[in-house]
């Protein structure tokens, strides 16, 4: 069975445009991504742990409107 594993930046950064969000933009101490008139901070850190990954799914899921099941995560 699967499981979640960490991910780097770039490639969630990849996934979220997949999805549809804006590529990323500077701005303060973070970068941003835009998905229609919400904002998504991306953190600045290499590799995103699993619980920090999660968070950020479920604000992802919050803003498009859709559940992001592991195995749709993995596929992107």
């Amino acid at each position: 069975m699967a499981r979640w594993a960490p991910c780097k930046r770039r490639i969630f950064i990849r996934k979220l445009t997949r999805l549809g969000f804006s590529p990323p933009e500077p701005g303060g101490r973070h970068f941003y991504m835009r998905y229609a008139r919400h904002t998504l901070a991306i953190p600045s850190n290499d590799e995103l742990s699993v619980p920090q990954l999660k968070m950020l799914l479920k604000e992802v899921e919050h803003i498009t409107g859709r559940k992001i099941s592991l195995p749709e995560w993995q596929s992107l």
